[in-house]
C-alpha cells in the first residue's frame, strides 16, 4: 500500500521509498524530512483532485507531498481513521 492511499486520519509504518521515476534525489529529500523506514505517518487532510497530502511524521514533524511523490512511500497500516 502507498502513501497516497491511505484516508484522512489514516496512521501508518513507512516500510520503503522506491526511487522509480524521480531518483535518489526525492528520496534523499523525503528521508530528510523523516520519511524513512520504521517511522509512523498520519494522514491529516487530502486535497481534491489528486492534489497535495498534508501528513504528520512521527509526532511533531508536519509536510506536505505531492500525490505522485506520496505514490512512491510504501506503508503499513496501523490503524484506520475516522
Amino acid at each position: 500500500m502507498t502513501l497516497s492511499e491511505l484516508n484522512v486520519g489514516d496512521v501508518a509504518i513507512v516500510e520503503q521509498v522506491n526511487i522509480g521515476r524521480h531518483g535518489g534525489e526525492l528520496a534523499n529529500r523525503l528521508a530528510a524530512l523523516g520519511v524513512i523506514s520504521s517511522k509512523s505517518i498520519q494522514v491529516l487532510r487530502k486535497a481534491r483532485l489528486g492534489g497535495a497530502l498534508h501528513i504528520r511524521v512521527g509526532l511533531t514533524t508536519e509536510i506536505a507531498l505531492r500525490c505522485r511523490e506520496a505514490e512512491t512511500v510504501q506503508v503499513r497500516l496501523l490503524n484506520a481513521g475516522v
